[in-house]
């Protein structure tokens, strides 16, 4: 448990309260699963827009489940904000995808999702 992400942020905002902190599970999964998918495509289609807007609303999750990848998603949403065509960011957005699907696998396994 808490291999992949933390709950401690979670915990103190839940005011420790389970069924809340539960709830904050089953919002992560549904939620940054298919922001997630937006910003892989966005960035697979070079839509730096997209990319922005799916990275800057993935942010407060990933910051409050402290996944690790918070500094790594702030460069992939930069390239999308200031459409860095020079530059590469599959490498980060792997970072990112590869620290999200693990925390999305423990959380369900965790919880029982």
């Amino acid at each position: 448990m808490e291999q992949h992400y933390k709950l401690f942020r979670v915990r103190e905002l839940a005011d420790n309260d389970e069924d809340f902190i539960k709830t904050l599970a089953e919002t992560f999964i549904e939620e940054v699963s298919v922001d997630l998918e937006r910003l892989k495509k966005a960035v697979a289609e070079q839509n730096y827009q997209e990319a922005y807007q799916a990275a800057h609303k993935m942010k407060p999750t990933i910051d409050l489940f402290e996944l690790g990848v918070l500094d790594v998603l702030i460069e992939v949403q930069d390239w999308g904000k200031f459409t860095k065509t020079d530059l590469n960011i599959n490498p980060q957005l792997e970072v990112v995808t590869s620290k999200v699907n693990k925390a999305l696998e423990e959380i369900q396994s965790d919880f029982n999702l």
